[in-house]
């Protein structure tokens, strides 16, 4: 009879999302890998057997977590119409951040997981945070081809600013500090809006963010 295999694919997942939590609640110091175990009702023989040790760990949390952004960046496909991409994909980011808010900490708050290891440059990026932003850089260099953003300014920097308004606005919703009577969820992407807008090319000129109805 064969061996039943227990290490599996279902049970790092597991670990990987029940770890995410501890993160988020508590932080990286108190991500126990004995008491992981025990809340997933395995060993800590798995654990280890899985990811190596507590490095390991962070370092396979945060490539879980980046692979799943991805996927849903990559299911958002490109249009010919690089403006409405780029607020879709601002759109797609804030769906991912309320869906799975444990996992976007770990992406995007978290430099301990980033950077779990003391001797590692903590200017460094993991190679997969890269590929968190690619989609939107590529979009807005999209519309410079196409006439629509501005060809004078770095595609990376409009990509940047909005990036930060999605991250402001989302980190709002998440901490729980949305100004009193103001939903993010009811001005979000009409404030995405206003900001690409800004960096828009009218008639042969940038738009200034003083133009935007």
């Amino acid at each position: 009879m064969a061996r039943l295999k227990t290490h599996d694919e279902a049970l790092r997942l597991r670990l990987l999302h029940r770890a995410a939590a501890t993160v988020f609640d508590r932080g990286t110091a108190a991500l126990s890998l004995r008491q992981l175990a025990a809340d997933v009702k395995t060993s800590t023989t798995a654990v280890y057997s899985l990811f190596g040790n507590k490095a390991g760990l962070l370092s396979s949390l945060y490539e879980e977590a980046a692979r799943l952004f991805v996927a849903r960046l990559a299911a958002n496909r490109p249009t010919d119409d690089p403006v409405g991409d780029v607020i879709r994909l601002g759109l797609v980011y804030r769906e991912y951040a309320i869906a799975n808010p444990h996992l976007y900490a770990i992406l995007f708050s978290d430099r301990s997981v980033q950077c779990p290891s003391e001797s590692e440059s903590e200017s460094e990026r993991p190679p997969e945070a890269i590929e968190t932003y690619r989609p939107l850089v590529d979009a807005v260099r999209r519309g410079q081809q196409a006439g629509q953003f501005s060809s004078e300014s770095d595609p990376e920097l409009i990509a940047l600013s909005v990036w930060g308004m999605a991250h402001g606005l989302v980190s709002l919703v998440l901490s729980g500090n949305e100004p009193p009577g103001l939903a993010v969820a009811d001005c979000y992407e009409r404030a995405l809006g206003v900001l690409v807008a800004g960096w828009r090319v009218n008639e042969g000129k940038v738009q200034g963010f003083a133009d935007v109805p």
